[in-house]
């Protein structure tokens, strides 16, 4: 096996077009890296270290997102948005698209995807500049061994408040535009790649974490012992990672008979077809959708807390209670990944312009009556698998949490044991050697697996 994966990488160097691809996308990546380690003007370096060292321990939500930008946040670099303002401007055009006609309408019309594209672009310098005021708003005010993270001398707030916004929108904008590069000069899959490089870049720190968990240095007491927790995770490593590659693949195939049909003066003969289904047919997306909602509710009930004193003690009980990583939190948490997991589906499976599609077609499914009978069938099905995709998505979601809070492990090592970190990672590689299959199979080589080609998840 190992032999034929190493004969594979060396026949994609064989082909000028796919080297030259390969070269070029690890080059982009490679600047994309870069850019999370150049830090914004006006940060004190020394004080840096110390809050780094500080914050290594940190877990909860603002984690999560440090890791998609590579830990670019906690060294203040230009990159520290990531690439996400723009994954979340693009999924709330892309909702508006399904519920909004105006924009429903514009997507049908020639030329309408390159405006919806732009309407995405400008909400996500929206969105930059926003979050943006916020993160250089906490870097201003956060303090190590009562030093300012800061310089106060040379640098007002709202000089540096203004220089950093507009130089984190700037970083998440050249990103942007790496990623297209890499979608069309290279690979694809260039914005999923950036993210997926960014997960990965944290792995040196889980390995760390991890060493002084169980083999600390110094004569300390290991915290875990490896013959009891460390050979539970990798056990569960192995389980998570082959659990997340067989649901995201898992389809269902709806068969399609095609009768034959005069089109002009030629005879189309008719056949018999599938129509994949997935399982997992809403991906990450419930997840991300549940953890950016419950962002909000901890700091507003702080905040009402502060201005309402004669609730003071009720609010900040509600917000203990809801703290990351309690049983609240989980259970809340798990069922809005239920909830979202239907509402993406509602939102982006179209069964009724599918069942029209299929009868304008010839298609049909066999035993069931074109047109209402089929989206009648379609919605049924798909409502059960997706059933049993989101109650995959609350496992997936929940096993860091627990392994975090409940078992003590380091959120470093935690956060690649499920999550958004690992489906996006094991989905974005999957894809990328999907397509990179296909050049190969062009050229007649062979494929990553002994049968010559991955299995999509389409």
């Amino acid at each position: 096996m190992f032999r034929n994966l190493y004969n594979t990488f060396l026949n994609c160097f064989k082909i000028p077009e796919l080297k030259s691809r390969i070269v070029f996308t690890f080059l982009l990546l490679a600047v994309a890296q870069v850019l999370s380690f150049i830090r914004v003007p006006g940060v004190n370096g020394q004080v840096l270290i110390g809050h780094l060292t500080e914050r290594q321990s940190n877990g909860g939500l603002l984690a999560m997102y440090n890791t998609f930008a590579g830990g670019a946040y906690d060294r203040c670099a230009v990159a520290a948005l990531s690439i996400m303002p723009y994954i979340s401007a693009t999924i709330i055009i892309q909702l508006l698209t399904a519920v909004w006609p105006r924009l429903s309408k514009l997507a049908r019309e020639e030329g309408g995807r390159t405006k919806i594209v732009q309407y995405g672009r400008y909400l996500t310098v929206l969105l930059c500049i926003g979050q943006g005021i916020y993160f250089a708003n906490s870097w201003w005010n956060q303090s190590y061994d009562n030093h300012r993270l800061t310089y106060i001398d040379s640098y007002n707030y709202y000089w540096f408040i203004a220089q950093t916004v507009v130089l984190l929108t700037t970083g998440t904008m050249v990103l942007m535009w790496l990623g297209e590069q890499i979608t069309e000069r290279g690979i694809g899959n260039g914005v999923s790649l950036i993210i997926t490089t960014n997960i990965l870049s944290r792995l040196p720190n889980a390995a760390m974490a991890a060493q002084n968990m169980f083999f600390p240095g110094g004569g300390a007491e290991p915290t875990h012992s490896f013959l009891g927790v460390g050979l539970l995770l990798i056990g569960l490593l192995f389980l998570v990672v082959g659990g997340v590659i067989a649901i995201t693949q898992a389809q269902r195939k709806i068969p399609v008979q095609y009768a034959s049909r005069m089109v002009g003066q030629k005879m189309y003969q008719g056949g018999t077809n599938y129509m994949p289904l997935r399982v997992n047919y809403a991906g990450v997306m419930p997840i991300i959708f549940a953890q950016s909602i419950l962002m909000f509710p901890n700091p507003v009930l702080q905040g009402l807390a502060t201005r309402l004193p004669m609730m003071k003690d009720s609010l900040l009980s509600i917000a203990a209670a809801m703290n990351y990583g309690s049983w609240l939190y989980m259970t809340i948490y798990s069922l809005m990944i239920l909830f979202f997991s239907y509402f993406w589906v509602a939102t982006q499976f179209n069964e009724i312009q599918i069942a029209d599609d299929l009868k304008k077609n010839g298609g049909y499914i066999p035993g069931v009556r074109p047109g209402q009978g089929t989206s009648d069938y379609l919605h049924k099905a798909m409502s059960r698998i997706t059933l049993a995709g989101a109650i995959f998505l609350t496992v997936i979601a929940t096993i860091p949490i627990i392994l975090s809070k409940q078992l003590d492990i380091d959120q470093n090592v935690s956060q690649f044991f499920g999550g958004t970190s690992i489906l996006i990672a094991v989905g974005v590689l999957l894809d990328t050697m999907r397509q990179v299959e296909s050049h190969l199979m062009m050229r007649h080589y062979d494929g990553f697996l002994k049968k010559g080609r991955v299995r999509g998840r389409f």
